[in-house]
């Protein structure tokens, strides 16, 4: 299996706002936690009439960091890569606050299933955008294009925004630097998520600017490398079940042998989305529908 080249280190300080491009500036929000790693990091897209995408937490001291990197600028679009509460609670304060919309894909809030394991900072359950926005919609300011992609895994309403000027992608939590990302199967899909890194990767974008960590500045093996660790983890599934292992909680002792048994329960969902993936090609079969407690076998 190809090592994922990860990147995790990066000059910056909370509420500084940094120039990282040209046409992008960020700002990072001090919520650093084990799955937002250093904090959400809040992009503002070009000069003068500007976007700002994925305004993050609600936090006073953040959004006074904000209102000083906004001075002076006149916000035409909030975006929002999806629902939570990492990413959305503040996109509608700061659209009041311009007199702007918020634009997004609408979430398909779910409720929680075989217990309260967290994936994930969790969803933003009061969020819905101003304006729903779909798969290769354009929104353009004076030097500026983004456009809209639909990348399902992670959520089933995640949106990437492509910005032509630099040939860059805000990935969101699709792609991150520092670290995998969590494919939670009772909203996101395995399969949508493997088939939009395919996507991605066939754009061939020079620069990814994730919403938690540093930018990816070599997308191609990166992308190719975290495609591969997908790809051996159902290798590893389907040799588990060859071995004779049947249910998701005897697989997992095996394959996350060396990892703290506290993260077993979320390496359980894990195992699952990639079971319902092999479920969906035909290579599996279970015998009730799919879920945690299923018996599974080789078709």
């Amino acid at each position: 299996m190809t090592v994922i080249p990860f990147v995790r280190d990066f000059d910056f300080e909370y509420g500084r706002c940094d120039q990282v491009s040209d046409c992008i500036r960020r700002v990072i929000a001090p919520n650093p936690g084990k799955f937002t790693y250093t904090g959400t990091g809040v992009y503002i897209i070009g000069n003068g009439e500007v976007a700002v995408l994925d305004p993050g937490p609600a936090l006073p001291g953040h959004e006074t960091a904000l209102d000083a990197a906004l001075k002076g600028e006149t916000v035409s679009h909030v975006f929002v890569t999806h629902h939570h509460l990492d990413h959305s609670p503040l996109a509608h304060p700061l659209a009041r606050k311009h007199g702007c919309k918020v634009y997004a894909k609408s979430p398909r809030l779910t409720e929680p299933q075989g217990g309260e394991v967290r994936m994930e900072a969790g969803d933003d359950l009061s969020f819905q955008p101003d304006e729903e926005i779909e798969d290769g919609q354009v929104f353009t300011g004076p030097d500026w294009t983004l456009t809209a992609l639909h990348t399902p895994g992670h959520t089933s309403n995640h949106m990437c925004y492509a910005l032509k000027e630099a040939r860059a992608l805000f990935s969101g939590d699709h792609v991150m630097g520092w670290s995998t990302s969590v494919v939670n199967p009772f909203d996101g899909s395995m399969g949508d998520y493997i088939a939009q890194l395919r996507r991605i990767r066939a754009m061939e974008f020079r620069t990814l600017w994730p919403t938690h960590g540093p930018a990816i500045t070599d997308p191609q093996p990166f992308l190719d490398a975290y495609i591969d660790h997908r790809l051996h983890r159902e290798t590893q599934v389907l040799a588990q079940l060859k071995a004779g292992q049947t249910t998701i909680k005897a697989m997992v002792s095996v394959m996350y042998a060396d990892v703290d048994k506290r993260l077993h329960p979320a390496a359980a969902y894990s195992v699952l989305a990639h079971m319902i993936h092999l479920v969906e090609q035909g290579k599996v079969i279970a015998v009730d529908d799919p879920g945690l407690d299923s018996i599974y076998r080789l078709n």
